[in-house]
């Protein structure tokens, strides 16, 4: 178990957010109708879709706002899983991958509801699309097919394909042939969207309690209670969303087991120059790549942030980052000679079967987690879904119940397992497959 306080991630985020609420740790011993465990997006939301129902709320962090996966992402929202819809439908039947793409594009109208109505305007969230960059012919005619077939199957028609021309027009690199543009996909500024929701929550008369992580969760007589450091929340039913942080505390064990934490890492490089804002990404919409261990990049107040995943182990790594730069290099020959001004990294919350899941752990504990790095809009939506659980509903939810959501066999293996594979996948992208 990891020691607390916590402290603060240094971050092209942290530097450039509104100033953060103030939400002291719980000092004595209270009631509600919910108790919450985890301050992001999950939490968040989930407490705004309690209130909405008229119910009280509770909302325990382990350290401040934002101090997890919801401050240090990318910023990236995209209506997507890790599986493609067309491997959901060859799996599970079209009925299903219908389902879950409803879900997906209800997740990005959940975020973008919350922004308005809760006037989180310091997010800085624009719908500018997000292409999908390939890397071979091979990545290229793959994600040209799922394009056509998302088109035929599922009568989404807002993607379009692109040249290598168009591609290293629209990146300044040429080091893709072609791809694939999504016009329902944006970019925000993950931490103080984070710090927005928390404003709203607190708003509606919300206790949020920072630095009070939940060390213990107690069963009682009608309902259960989750013991903090300085107090304890007697509640009818607990929420836990926590994802990539689970393992912070023993109150989340039987859901600890169901997830790998994998270290993503970001860096920032100081504002470009003319010459380099007007060549670098000049349409500032969001890129991802087809490489296995993927990479993304966007523009951000003249700065390009280019992030990727890495079995760094528990905490930074001077090699991961020193990898991430040279496959900025790569990508972006001419931002050789650009200092990076922030680097950092955090935890991605990866599941067995790479999909998120929300439900119930048993009549008392509900959840939302395992967002495998596309969770910044998902979370947003599974903690209404999760809400609605803990009020005893059940909800179609389709693939992301929790009856998916199995134990990792060999847990105790995980991380030299994640290095093996992220070890083969680094191999296979360096000699192009």
């Amino acid at each position: 178990m990891n020691a607390f306080p916590k402290p603060p991630v240094a971050s092209l985020w942290a530097a450039g957010a509104v100033p953060a609420g103030r939400f002291g740790p719980l000092d004595r011993d209270v009631q509600a109708d919910v108790a919450i465990v985890g301050g992001g997006y999950t939490g968040l939301s989930a407490a705004l879709a309690l209130a909405a129902r008229g119910e009280r709320p509770v909302v325990l962090e382990a350290s401040t706002i934002g101090w997890g996966a919801s401050g240090r992402n990318g910023g990236v929202v995209s209506a997507k899983f890790r599986p493609s819809f067309q491997a959901i439908a060859s799996r599970h039947g079209i009925a299903v991958a219908k389902r879950m793409h409803a879900i997906a594009y209800a997740s990005v109208e959940t975020l973008e509801r919350l922004i308005a109505e809760h006037g989180i305007v310091e997010a800085n969230y624009a719908r500018v699309g997000q292409l999908k960059c390939a890397h071979t012919p091979a990545t290229l005619a793959a994600t040209i097919a799922d394009s056509e077939w998302m088109r035929r199957e599922m009568g989404d028609g807002s993607v379009s394909v692109l040249s290598r021309e168009a591609v290293a027009a629209e990146t300044g690199s040429q080091d893709f042939v072609g791809g694939v543009l999504s016009q329902k996909a944006g970019g925000l500024h993950p931490l103080n969207y984070a710090r927005g929701l928390a404003r709203a929550v607190a708003g509606k008369g919300i206790a949020i309690h920072e630095e009070s992580p939940a060390l213990r969760l107690h069963r009682e007589a009608g309902g259960i209670r989750v013991e903090t450091p300085g107090g304890s929340v007697r509640a009818r039913q607990v929420i836990v969303a926590t994802n990539g942080y689970t393992d912070l505390t023993a109150a989340a064990a039987p859901l600890r087991t169901r997830l790998i934490p994998f270290r993503s890492a970001i860096l920032a490089t100081e504002p470009l120059s003319d010459n380099l804002r007007a060549a670098i990404l000049p349409s500032r919409r969001i890129y991802v790549e087809t490489r296995r261990m993927m990479r993304w990049f966007r523009m951000v107040d003249d700065r390009m942030v280019f992030g990727g995943r890495g079995a760094f182990g528990r905490s930074d790594s001077e090699a991961a980052f020193a990898a991430l730069h040279r496959a900025m290099v790569r990508t972006f020959p001419a931002l050789a000679d650009t200092p990076v001004a922030y680097r950092w990294s955090g935890l991605v919350g990866m599941t067995l079967d790479a999909l998120p899941h929300v439900g119930r752990l048993d009549d008392r504990v509900s959840f939302a987690m395992g967002y495998n790095g596309a969770g910044v809009a998902m979370s947003s939506h599974l903690g209404g879904l999760a809400a609605a659980f803990a009020l005893g509903e059940s909800p179609d939810v389709a693939l992301l119940g929790g009856d998916g959501f199995q134990p990792v066999p060999f847990y105790g293996l995980r991380e030299p397992a994640i290095r093996l594979v992220a070890g083969w996948y680094q191999f296979l992208d360096a000699i192009g497959r």
